[in-house]
């Protein structure tokens, strides 16, 4: 508590006022906005160190691919380490191919990756079967023009956490076991931009 001396000097109403002014700010600082992100940042995955941080408003978590990575060995990156982590491969759609077929250049590789693994995403279907429309999670690979105007590899993600505020009051099990999955998708993703196995 703040004690103001009964002799009072030229300055003391001025330091009395700032400190006053100063306190209630903070107090105000503290009460105006709620901490919206810091909820929100409690329901994402976890990022491996180097990787971008995660956007909590987007679902998407997009990756560049490193340069000295080729499109084949991402692939084959995304196929052991998926599989070494006990995730399977159900399906994927080569998208740019499908254009390719009626004509249509698709300016590079464009095609999505399914992946799934039911030990960590079956609390999240138990408590709300609704949540299949997301399932499985999908990895897309595609190149697009980079800063410089030059073709570029990317790998993203659609984020499981984000996909779970589509459920009303979602169980706390089921948020993690999103968060789960969507730290296990981060690490392959980041892997698999690097070449690894």
């Amino acid at each position: 508590m703040l004690k103001i001396s009964a002799r009072r000097t030229p300055h003391t109403s001025y330091y009395a006022v700032l400190l006053l002014s100063l306190s209630l700010g903070m107090v105000a600082c503290c009460f105006k906005q709620p901490n919206i992100a810091h909820k929100d940042n409690a329901l994402i995955g976890q990022v491996r160190p180097g990787m971008p941080a995660i956007d909590p408003a987007s679902a998407i978590y997009e990756l560049p691919v490193n340069a000295n990575v080729s499109y084949k060995d991402v692939v084959e990156s995304l196929k052991s380490i998926s599989e070494g982590m006990n995730f399977v491969n159900p399906a994927n759609f080569p998208i740019g191919e499908h254009m390719k077929l009626r004509g249509v250049d698709p300016q590079g590789v464009k095609e999505v990756r399914s992946f799934c693994n039911l030990s960590m995403g079956t609390e999240i279907i138990l408590d709300h079967p609704e949540f299949l429309v997301f399932a499985p999670c999908r990895v897309a690979i595609y190149e697009k023009l980079d800063g410089n105007n030059k073709p570029k590899l990317y790998i993203a993600m659609d984020r499981p956490t984000f996909d779970l505020k589509s459920i009303k009051h979602p169980t706390e099990r089921a948020k993690k076991s999103a968060q789960e999955l969507e730290t296990k998708l981060l690490e392959i993703m980041d892997r698999a931009r690097k070449g690894d196995f």
